[in-house]
């Protein structure tokens, strides 16, 4: 691949043939911009267009090539161990509104599959959230007297049907999993049947304010005049004067797909412990493939990131026993100071700028909640859940007070230790396929040697707001450890809060 490439780790969702856009190459003027075409963007797409509404997709990359093409797929509103901590926190009327739009989520896609005869390997699942250890036996039992405060169908078991030491297991009742690219790839046909025009290869770099219609510049210059833009690209596109970056952190998760010679008895599960497992099956070629996923950690920071596929790999081995091992890939998610995930108006005031964004990992459900949601706020309609996940909310201070602080603590330290960070090592030292910091010209930078021979040296100074980025190895790539802005060897950008590459010093 060229240096201004990225290539993501193979995924088995992306398998399938998707339809392909032309960048935008002009003005246009429609009733809603969508800047993203994932999950959120497709499903609000889908349901504006079926409202008669002029809708238009703009996509930086490909369609489903983000986050939505790099999950595990499970549709339930088992996240974690959430509840008592909503309840804490939020009130148990807010908790039990939590659940709802999230089990409102399954029931659309389950209709939907019926509705339409749309082939994604959807199934009914019991979902499981289980424990190793006596602490974790105890906050499941907290948990479990939360599902039962809120009427959850659950019940609380004493393990799990695999060679893992699990001592406990929380039980949640009609969740689901499917396959996430043919389910949204059969509703942006619709949308597109509707009247929706997409755009892929458009990157959205700024909106032009207006009261009643703003406009969505894009990098090549054009403009696209609406009544509303969604911004549903995972990480904000246009951050002012919201400050979404400084309200939320970055996670990375990895996955890898197996065979394996087990029975497998049906189920998606989690683990409460650390480090995550998620085990989750899907149809493949007439057998399963075993979903195993996990060892989360922030952005840019952790251990080198080949380690996580390799933890997994033996888990697998241990557990399961690991047949053949055909995929591997890994996603990053967003997470907010109090884990609900902010959708709705952009700021209190700017009626048609609307936002969608961390999912804390659990975007199957949560985009197609979110989907809806922003269709009602353009539709001018009343949605029960509006105010629990307004981006304007009040913040909860037992939750936010610490985060911010730890938060804001963490950055400072990576923007400090970056900056003093020393090596010995130049760009001589370097292996054909291997990156690394380096001594260029007196002062730190970041190097890469392709399998040909080929050197890249970028400045690793992330172009966001001025922190040190770390080599990822698994997906070469340079990862800000602030706020998890990530780019290529070749220093362009792949994620976001960033908007610029970061320079290239040296090609050759």
């Amino acid at each position: 691949m060229s240096g201004s490439e990225h290539q993501f780790p193979k995924t088995y969702w992306r398998e399938i043939e998707l339809p392909t856009y032309e960048p935008l190459n002009e003005d246009l003027s429609v009733d809603v911009t969508v800047v993203g075409a994932g999950i959120t963007g497709i499903t609000a797409a889908y349901l504006l267009s079926k409202e008669g509404l002029k809708v238009a997709i703009l996509e930086a990359g490909g369609i489903l090539n983000g986050t939505t093409g790099h999950t595990t797929a499970k549709l339930t509103a088992q996240h974690g161990m959430i509840y008592d901590e909503l309840i804490n926190h939020f009130g148990k009327e807010k908790a039990r509104l939590y659940f709802e739009s999230h089990m409102n989520s399954i029931q659309f896609v389950e209709s939907k599959v019926k509705e339409n005869g749309i082939d994604c390997d959807f199934s009914k699942e019991d979902a499981y959230i289980y424990a190793t250890t006596e602490e974790y036996v105890d906050k499941l039992k907290t948990e479990w007297e939360a599902y039962k405060s809120l009427d959850i169908d659950g019940i609380l078991k004493d393990t799990i049907p695999f060679n893992i030491p699990a001592k406990a297991a929380l039980l949640m009742r009609n969740q689901a999993q499917y396959h996430p690219l043919k389910f949204l790839k059969s509703l942006l046909g619709d949308a597109v049947k509707a009247g929706c025009s997409v755009y892929e290869n458009t990157v959205a770099t700024d909106i032009e304010d207006d009261d009643s219609e703003p406009k969505v510049v894009t990098k090549s210059g054009h403009r696209v005049t609406c009544k509303h833009v969604i911004i549903a690209s995972h990480f904000p596109f246009y951050d002012k004067p919201g400050l979404y970056f400084a309200r939320m952190h970055t996670d990375r998760s990895y996955a890898i797909g197996i065979k394996t010679d087990m029975d497998y008895p049906g189920g998606i599960y989690i683990s409460a412990d650390s480090p995550a497992r998620s085990i989750r099956t899907t149809p493949y070629n007439g057998e399963k493939l075993l979903i195993l996923g996990g060892e989360n950690h922030k952005t840019g920071q952790g251990i080198d990131t080949l380690k996580h596929y390799e933890a997994l790999q033996a888990f697998a081995e241990e557990a399961f026993g690991l047949k053949e091992y055909h995929y591997r890939w890994s996603a990053q998610d967003m997470v907010t100071l109090d884990k609900v995930p902010f959708i709705g108006k952009y700021t209190e005031g700017r009626e048609n700028v609307l936002i969608a964004t961390g999912y804390k990992k659990w975007g199957m459900t949560t985009g197609i909640l979110a989907g809806h949601l922003l269709t009602d706020y353009v539709m001018d309609r009343e949605n029960p859940y509006m105010e629990l996940y307004s981006p304007s909310r009040a913040f909860q201070a037992d939750p936010n007070l610490k985060s911010v602080v730890t938060t804001n603590a963490d950055v400072a330290k990576h923007l400090i230790k970056g900056k003093l960070e020393y090596t010995d090592k130049s760009t001589d030292d370097l292996q054909m396929g291997e990156g690394s910091v380096v001594m260029y010209n007196g002062k730190r930078a970041g190097a890469y040697k392709d399998e040909n021979g080929k050197l890249y040296v970028v400045d690793t100074t992330c172009t966001h707001l001025g922190c040190e980025c770390e080599w990822n190895r698994a997906e070469k790539s340079w990862d800000c450890p602030c706020h998890g802005s990530r780019y290529s060897y070749s220093g362009d950008v792949i994620e976001g809060p960033t908007k610029k590459a970061l320079d290239l010093l040296k090609e050759e």
